[in-house]
């Protein structure tokens, strides 16, 4: 058997620096350190069997490809209660078993659906910037991840899947459960423990309840995912429950860690936040964000057969780390990539949603809620200031986010 290549010691040293807890606070320097050793985007470690994809065309491509599989090693993980969750949702599924869920979900989740959300979104950034500025009145410290950035996506979608407004501190946990077991990284026992008791809480909380709606249906996307059919084949009550938490968790996380990883971006670019000021409702404002920030940074996928990646043939079985935001800093592609530039004419080519089968379903809801959101803040606060430009991060590399987000509203 002809042996390996052993890959460049510094290549290696900076792949494994992405994973450090210090990089959360600002990992773009590593992912630089990353495309310096990947020709075309695209960096192989044939002793590691995975390929690590810097570029945007790169991970365009294995995004779009049949070849890359996702959720290949969710079959071999132990079954607890939080990985029989996971197991359930599209996310995870490939091929055809992947189009019938989807087309199933997409039948309830329609552009059309989106729109009628504007004025409920607008509404509640207006109630909760209202509370906020009355606390900031009051002498209270504003914190933005919670008075806006956590409450306002749990709010729009919890109300679009006809779930109860009262049960929202209980949503938001789950949510943040999913996205810690999303995120794979630094689980504890003890976090592991909880996030399975919070499993089987949301396994009790929808039991039965495909029957329970396809026999009294109620306003929301959760009765029309349990009455929609396409072909015969309609969600079973584990892929109703699965992927009733999937669209809970995504349409929250996300745009939960943009608003106020968008915010630091501003603060820290002055002309981009004078000109957003200048005309709140530009076009282009939440691509760029979305391109910038990356609140999903990072993507998994195995090859079932090989495949040529820009030039870098990979062999069947390698572990494909599709790093979608240093996609979205590609400078081929984006021009001086870290700059906020609300002209940018391709700004929508970001992979932020990632792209192909696995294309974000929320994506237009994602949009529409960061849109209403910065023009709120930027027609009402024009003289926000951040006052902790470098604030604590949830341990959580691939949903990364600020865990708090200190504001003065009116200067």
């Amino acid at each position: 058997m002809t042996p390996r290549p052993a890959s460049d010691p510094r290549a290696l040293k900076a792949v494994e620096a992405l994973y450090s807890p210090a990089a959360l606070p600002d990992p773009y320097p590593l992912y630089e350190a990353v495309r310096a050793h990947a020709p075309g985007g695209v960096l192989h470690l044939p002793e590691w069997n995975a390929a690590f994809l810097t570029g945007h065309a790169a991970n365009r491509a294995a995004l779009s490809s049949p070849l890359a599989l996702s959720g290949q090693g969710m079959g071999g993980a132990p079954a607890s209660d939080g990985v029989r969750l996971l197991q359930g949702m599209m996310l995870w599924r490939n091929g055809p078993d992947h189009r019938r869920l989807r087309g199933l979900v997409e039948l309830a989740f329609t552009p059309r659906v989106v729109e009628e959300q504007r004025v409920l979104v607008r509404a509640l950034v207006h109630d909760l910037l209202d509370a906020a500025q009355s606390r900031e009145a009051a002498g209270t410290e504003v914190d933005l991840v919670a008075a806006l950035a956590h409450p306002l996506p749990a709010r729009v979608i919890m109300t679009m899947l006809g779930l109860g407004a009262g049960d929202e501190e209980r949503f938001v946990r789950w949510s943040g459960s999913v996205a810690e077991l999303l995120g794979g990284a630094n689980q504890s026992a003890e976090l592991l423990a909880r996030i399975d008791a919070d499993a089987r809480e949301m396994r009790a909380y929808f039991r039965d309840l495909a029957g329970e709606l396809r026999a009294r249906p109620r306003p929301g996307l959760l009765s029309a995912l349990a009455a929609a059919q396409d072909g015969g084949e309609r969600l079973s009550g584990d892929e109703l429950l699965s992927n009733a938490v999937l669209l809970l968790t995504a349409g929250h996380e996300t745009t939960s860690n943009l608003i106020p990883g968008g915010l630091l971006e501003l603060a820290a670019q002055p002309a981009a936040w004078a000109a957003l000021t200048a005309d709140p409702r530009r076009p282009g404002v939440a691509d760029e964000l979305l391109r910038v920030v990356s609140p999903v940074q990072l993507d998994g996928r195995t090859l079932s057969g090989p495949l040529l990646l820009e030039g870098t043939p990979l062999p069947a079985g390698t572990q494909v780390q599709v790093m979608l935001a240093a996609a979205n800093r590609d400078p081929l592609v984006f021009p001086d990539p870290a700059r906020l530039d609300w002209t940018r004419p391709n700004a929508a080519r970001h992979l932020a949603f990632a792209a192909g089968p696995h294309y974000c379903l929320g994506a237009s809801l994602a949009r529409l809620e960061i849109t209403e959101v910065y023009a709120a803040l930027a027609e009402r606060f024009p003289r926000l200031r951040v006052l902790d430009p470098r604030p604590p991060y949830k341990p959580n590399p691939v949903l990364r986010g600020p865990a708090e987000l200190k504001v003065r509203l009116d200067g």
